[in-house]
């Protein structure tokens, strides 16, 4: 999804251990068997339940070693230069924005899963099965229902409106270069406007005093109304369209209905996906295929929507009710293939880069 959120995974990261344990059995092998140690690698925003992880080690006389590698780009990045010596068995967090960069690179082994027979096809990217999806989230637009209503301006409906002079001043945007949203919301923007056009939205954003950030939480914790507690300016933000559920879990003053909206434009949304992938040299690879199976299983699926506020790969896993309350699943979202997007991703940055902050 990589929201991403404010979660704080460092309470889950171990550092990286010099050596794995030995061991002579699996998870019958009896009650004298000492754990395998599995590393699991992924993006800064990664998290799932203590109770849940435990659940997989129990099974498994395993233990589970977490290891962040900064956000979704930079992580790719640093698993590719480090595949002679992988620096962990498993990585999860390559969104479909680097998918055909992972995958080129050619540092994750084949594993059709048995899960996968319960997830959608739709989300079933890689035919060979290197990258398994796991979740699905949607970058939009979250507005200060509040800030409109109080105002007397309307919400924006389109992109276009966007650029309109009503809306001068009021949007924060993520820099595509160093934020998973931000890309996401640029991808979104050319498969709106086409690449003769994209550039074109951008310098009209550009005039309207769009507000540009290097990442999510600058964005939304610093300038979005909402989440700054209203010392910010701008109440519309790049963010997903399960903020708002987040909204009201968080929030210090007890409300039970979020202060901020979607805005989901029609072809103006993102679908991110996030899969997990063994890496090739993994030290544990049995041990990674069981964690993989495990990410696909209804007890993993259904801690995701709470712990990194995107929606379940498991079509029939169930939602919790702040979910099914203010989350929603846009239904006309951009569209834009894995293979276009990595042969055109540093140009379509460039170009903004030039037009927006230059």
């Amino acid at each position: 999804m990589s929201m991403r959120y404010l979660l704080v995974v460092g309470s889950l990261v171990l550092l990286l251990a010099t050596a794995c344990q030995p061991v002579t059995g699996g998870s019958d092998a009896g009650a004298n068997a000492q754990p395998k140690t599995l590393v699991v690698a992924s993006h800064d925003s990664f998290n799932v339940s203590e109770a849940v992880v435990a659940e997989f080690e129990a099974a498994h006389t395993a233990t589970i070693q977490f290891l962040a590698l900064g956000d979704a780009g930079s992580a790719v990045n640093r698993l590719i230069l480090s595949a002679d010596a992988p620096l962990a068995d498993l990585f999860f967090g390559v969104d479909n924005t680097f998918f055909s960069r992972a995958l080129n690179a050619g540092i994750f082994e084949p594993y059709a899963s048995p899960m996968l027979d319960a997830i959608p096809d739709a989300l079933k990217l890689d035919p060979e099965f290197r990258l398994l999806p796991v979740d699905v989230g949607y970058v939009n637009l979250n507005a200060d229902r509040i800030w409109f209503e109080t105002q007397g301006i309307p919400l924006p409906v389109t992109l276009d409106d966007l650029t309109k002079p009503e809306y001068r001043g009021l949007l924060v945007v993520q820099n595509p270069a160093t934020s998973s949203p931000g890309l996401a919301f640029l991808l979104a923007t050319v498969s709106y406007f086409g690449e003769d056009g994209y550039l074109d939205f951008w310098r009209a954003l550009r005039d309207n005093d769009v507000l540009v950030t290097d990442g999510w939480s600058e964005a939304y914790f610093e300038h979005f109304t909402v989440g700054s507690g209203g010392s910010g300016s701008r109440p519309l933000v790049v963010s997903y369209s399960t903020s708002p559920p987040a909204d009201v879990l968080f929030a210090a003053d007890g409300r039970t209905e979020p202060a901020s909206v979607n805005i989901n434009p029609a072809g103006g949304v993102f679908r991110q996906i996030e899969f997990v992938g063994i890496l090739k040299g993994a030290n544990e690879p049995e041990l990674a295929r069981a964690w993989v199976d495990f990410m696909l299983s209804r007890t993993f699926q259904e801690d995701v929507p709470l712990q990194m506020f995107v929606y379940p790969a498991l079509p029939d896993a169930a939602l919790p009710d702040l979910f099914v309350q203010f989350a929603e699943t846009p239904d006309q979202p951009a569209e834009v293939d894995a293979a276009a997007i990595e042969a055109n991703r540093e140009r379509w940055i460039e170009g903004w880069t030039n037009v927006v902050l230059r």
